[in-house]
């Protein structure tokens, strides 16, 4: 492994000389992004950190603080009088509810993704914060007759959650990737990213706080002891007020988000404002900059800088660099999110949570709650932040290939001995396994699929191409979402869920995960490295060459 990692620095380290070389007959980059591009760490980058990070804190926690709930909406809504066990959601109504945002966030990576480009960054993002905010209290406020008008509710709103969650993919990442200097972006665009390990863990404890709360002022006997009397009336406000907090973080830092000014790489080299962007980035960074009106018209009029997502030029340039994105989030997701959204459904199939029967309501919500605490604590927190550390030293490439590496090793680390972590004693290794698959997503793809596609396409299409990524992998999000549902369930009839056809079963299913790993590991290859070099110099923005030396193939990025 390290031979492989010291060839792809050796690779990476000849791109580099490359580029150098052809740089000798580019023109000079604009003071204001050279400004950008050479400041040292200063305030600005952590109040623009702690901003767009709120926004990805919010997003985790609406998107999965809903797996914590599934189960006791089945209990409130899909009540059996004559069954021994605790209700369900039936499959379809699963599937919508885990489901129904995951596409609402797809529509809303590509929809404002395009708007974040056509419209600026800044005026696009307060939308999607507000979108979240409304959303977020009106699926707490889901309502109907009947179980299914209240579920019907939760799904719209979850929904257009989606939507605008969505939308803060591809703007908090280019912004953040616009604002920062070349020699710490990954860190600074893998800090916002590291906000969702955050909301992650915090919709737990949020769930563990509200559930124990409740637990301890309406005592309820175990669902084998009294089937109605395992379900208080009051635990419909549970998860309705889990839900609802999913506003709090959001409506925190829409003033502050509002305050930003808008990045100088839009203003200068998509709206064309040398001015507005010098004026702009002259008050963040607190130096002088000289407006350079004349060298951005030059810049933004050269046929090298016009070419459309559309045209033979885009295809030629970054076709492959975006199949390699947009490939390999698909691929992480499917795992990822398989893994997230069901781990209560693991944690029930090794026998680490007590069977529903012998629990009540509000204490099957405290179990789920406690379990993927701990696993987020342990596993997902320490992912995020080891990206932070090692990203700008390692390079985004060779933390993108471990990850999906030591994925595909722990995922079959749990299937091939599945047998033995299912029996007495073993779940505590189940777990610190399933832990270190966790770990590695976060210490690999979850973050570097995030920030590459904010780096290496041109700031006119980066929005953009950032949403296409973040759209892949949430159609990864759903393929995994729906699918695992039913793949996950019992070969035998008799042992599934109610109203499940027979699956694969957990094993079975822990193998294809390892399989779509694998796979994410070999479409790395198309990613190509952006460790310590500008936005325009990956993207071939600032140092245009001759139109001459673009009908003749000029390209600034290889792949590695």
């Amino acid at each position: 492994m390290r031979r492989l990692f010291k060839r792809i620095n050796v690779l990476v380290t000849e791109t580099g000389e490359e580029s150098k070389s052809k740089s000798s007959m580019a023109r000079g980059q604009l003071q204001v992004l050279n400004a950008l591009d050479g400041a040292k760490t200063q305030w600005y980058h952590f109040t623009a950190i702690v901003i767009a990070g709120m926004g990805f804190f919010t997003d985790a926690y609406d998107l999965f603080c809903i797996s914590l709930v599934t189960k006791l909406l089945g209990r409130i809504y899909y009540y059996v009088p004559n069954s021994d066990a605790p209700g369900t959601l039936p499959p379809n109504v699963s599937a919508a509810v885990n489901g129904v945002a995951f596409c609402g966030t797809l529509a809303g990576q590509l929809f404002f993704g395009w708007l974040g480009d056509k419209m600026g960054r800044k005026r696009v993002y307060g939308m999607t914060l507000m979108l979240m905010v409304i959303c977020s209290l009106a699926s707490g406020l889901s309502f109907g007759k009947t179980a299914k008008g209240v579920m019907a509710t939760l799904c719209f709103f979850r929904f257009w959650l989606g939507f605008g969650i969505g939308g803060d993919y591809p703007l908090s990442a280019t912004i953040m990737s616009e604002y920062a200097n070349k020699r710490t972006r990954g860190a600074f665009i893998a800090a916002v990213f590291a906000m969702q390990g955050f909301g992650n863990l915090t919709g737990g404890i949020v769930a563990i706080i509200v559930s124990t709360a409740f637990k301890n002022r309406f005592h309820a006997p175990a669902y084998q002891v009294d089937r109605v009397g395992s379900t208080v009336p009051e635990a419909d406000f549970v998860w309705r007020i889990i839900l609802m907090l999913g506003a709090a973080p959001a409506v925190l830092t829409y003033y502050w988000r509002m305050k930003m000014p808008e990045t100088a790489r839009y203003t200068a080299l998509v709206a064309k404002n040398a001015k507005q962007a010098a004026a702009d980035m002259s008050k963040v960074l607190q130096v002088e900059i000289v407006e350079e009106q004349e060298k951005v018209e030059q810049l933004t009029s050269k046929k090298a800088n016009n070419f459309g997502l559309f045209s033979r030029e885009f295809a030629r340039r970054h076709g492959l660099h975006l199949l390699g994105t947009t490939t390999t989030w698909f691929l992480l997701d499917i795992a990822f999110y398989s893994q997230n959204l069901f781990q209560k459904d693991i944690f029930s199939a090794i026998g680490w949570l007590p069977k529903a029967r012998t629990m009540n309501a509000l204490e099957e919500v405290y179990r789920i709650a406690r379990a993927q605490t701990l696993v987020a604590l342990c596993g997902t927190v320490p992912g995020y932040w080891f990206t932070v550390a090692f990203i700008d030293k390692m390079g985004r490439f060779a933390i993108q290939l471990m990850g999906f590496f030591m994925m595909t090793v722990f995922m079959l680390g749990l299937a091939i001995p599945y047998h033995h972590w299912t029996t007495p004693g073993n779940h505590i290794g189940f777990v610190v396994m399933y832990g270190f698959t966790f770990f590695f997503a976060n210490f690999g793809p979850n973050a570097t699929t995030f920030i590459v596609p904010a780096e290496i396409f041109p700031a006119r299409l980066r929005s953009t191409c950032h949403g296409i990524s973040a759209a892949a992998g949430k159609a990864g999000a759903i393929v995994g979402s729906f699918g695992f549902l039913y793949a996950a369930q019992n070969t035998n009839r008799a042992l599934t869920d109610r109203g499940y056809p027979p699956g694969i079963g957990v094993r079975n299913s822990l193998f294809v995960l390892s399989i779509c790993c694998f796979l994410g590991f070999l479409f790395t290859f198309l990613v190509p490295e952006s460790k310590g070099k500008s936005l325009e110099e990956l993207s071939g923005e600032n140092e245009v060459a001759d139109d001459a030396d673009f009908a003749g193939g000029y390209n600034k990025t290889t792949i590695v």
